[in-house]
């Protein structure tokens, strides 16, 4: 037993009772001020989750969504204080630290890092989410963009079940467990290719090249047995757009044709640019219709057909995907104590976040297009899912914030060895990815890139660790090579599937 893998130490008894994290999906808009006179649309999504009363964490991604600057997108870490009085008002503050950037370079971003001060007020509508507004202060700090305004939100709470740790529950399903409410979601890895039409052309006026081809994420979560919400995110890694990334939040529909098969139409919208498409201010517009087969009582497939536009500029594509993904149902909780035998019949399926902070140092002469003596540094999350106690699936993803690499991010997943060192704290780990990255000048051809990693790390208590690894990344096609230092703070939990 390692010392995550389990809540029953020696001589310790197992959790009785276990608390709901309030937790809130935030939207925001606010319109930039850059240089110039020129404003720039800033679309945010947020997680947040309540550590105390008083405060939440969690971490968001910010893009751009009209103006000028469709490719302008961020990811970072979060952090709120917030008080409510009564039941319906609040007040809050917080600040976002991110990284990213995009469509203007180091000159409008410096190295990538965002710096976003809020405090503004929300009023909770009873089954409805929370409206709100105030004002914000987005300075890049190496940068060109220092800006101050207003901004109008909307949250959508929720209450989520999250076991500090590595817990165990027990398999036999008791009248309670079968009677619970559950939500059912579904997870998958994606390849997409865009193939984009004569005339279409890049954000210079050149003719666009005929495909893309993007891997990435979906994650759709059911209302009922028919209707979903979803977020995707892809980055491009084929073709001349290396750079290009999209975040979508959508909704669909899906309708059984046999017991295992489905028919999924979903639209979705949002951020999306880079990599020379032009995308104008930003905003993306999606179409899917896509075909599901179930391969066990997990696992399932599925491809699909689509259309991709951004309104009032020139890119269109028609868009072909196929995927590989993961099936479950989770338990729709109310706020309050949850008692672990009316979680009997779900298993503990183990998850680690982690909040990292890389460097890419220097291992070619050309492996930038500018500034080629200075390293990178890049900040986000890795999430990664415990198949057992040694083996784990992993996702990256990740932006720069220093180095005048601005405006580069990658998104990468794989897969990891979780090794304890026999009667103490410490762990080795090592990993392989795959993936996407782009801009920022760094020189990764069509923005295929890999990424191999070794690692030591200390695991401060059962739900809290650090980790120092270090390895190699290099692009597939292009000049990009570097050594890789990362030092991650990470979070184990346990999540109730069934």
């Amino acid at each position: 037993m390692t010392a995550m893998a389990s809540d029953v130490a020696a001589g310790e008894q197992p959790q009785d009772t276990f608390q709901t994290t309030p937790t809130q999906f935030r939207t925001t808009y606010e319109s930039l001020r850059l240089p110039q006179g020129e404003k720039m649309g800033l679309l945010g999504g947020t997680f947040l989750f309540d550590t105390y009363d008083w405060l939440a964490v969690g971490g968001g991604a910010y893009g751009a969504l009209a103006g000028q600057r469709g490719g302008f997108i961020t990811i970072g870490a979060a952090a709120e204080l917030h008080k409510r009085f009564g039941e319906h008002a609040e007040i809050n503050t917080g600040l976002f630290v991110g990284a990213g950037g995009g469509r203007g370079g180091y000159t409008l971003q410096g190295g990538g890092l965002m710096l976003r001060y809020h405090a503004g007020a929300q009023w909770h509508v009873d089954g409805m989410g929370a409206l709100g507004g105030g004002v914000s202060w987005v300075d890049f700090p190496d940068g060109a963009i220092h800006s101050f305004q207003p901004y109008i939100s909307y949250s959508f709470p929720f209450q989520a079940l999250i076991l500090p740790g590595w817990v165990s529950l027990d398999k036999d399903e008791t009248e309670t467990s079968r009677n619970m409410p559950m939500v059912e979601q579904e997870f998958a890895v994606v390849y997409r290719r865009y193939t984009i039409p004569a005339g279409v052309r890049t954000d210079t006026g050149q003719q666009q090249h005929n495909s893309i081809g993007l891997v990435g994420v979906e994650w759709d979560r059911y209302l009922n047995r028919n209707l979903y919400m979803r977020v995707e995110s892809e980055g491009a890694m084929q073709g001349q757009s290396n750079g290009y990334m999209q975040i979508l939040l959508g909704a669909g529909y899906r309708q059984a044709l046999t017991d295992g098969s489905w028919l999924k139409l979903s639209v979705a919208a949002g951020p999306a640019g880079g990599g020379g498409v032009a995308t104008g201010g930003g905003l993306l517009v999606d179409a899917q219709l896509a075909f599901q087969q179930k391969l066990s009582d997990h696992l399932f497939a599925q491809a699909g057909l689509g259309y991709a536009l951004s309104p009032g500029a020139s890119f269109r594509a028609l868009s072909y995907s196929a995927g590989l993904g993961y099936h479950f149902f989770s338990p729709k909780m109310g706020a309050g104590i949850v008692e672990r035998d009316s979680l009997s019949g779900f298993e503990a399926r183990h998850f680690r976040i982690r909040l990292v902070n890389q460097r890419y140092l220097k291992d070619a002469p050309n492996w930038r297009s500018h500034h080629a003596n200075l390293n990178v540094d890049l900040l986000g999350f890795q999430m990664d899912y415990f198949l057992n106690d040694y083996v784990y699936l992993t996702g990256h993803g990740i932006g720069a914030y220093r180095g005048m690499g601005g405006g580069y991010m990658t998104g990468l997943v794989g897969a990891g060895l979780h090794l304890p060192v026999p009667g103490t704290p410490l762990f080795a780990e090592v990993d392989a990815l795959v993936g996407a990255a782009g801009g920022g000048g760094l020189d990764v051809g069509g923005g295929a890139v890999w990424q191999g990693d070794a690692g030591i790390g200390w695991q401060l208590s059962p739900a809290y660790s650090l980790l120092a690894s270090y390895g190699v990344m290099r692009s597939v096609r292009g000049n990009f090579r570097a050594r890789v230092a990362s030092l991650s703070l990470g979070y184990s939990f346990s999540l109730p599937f069934r």
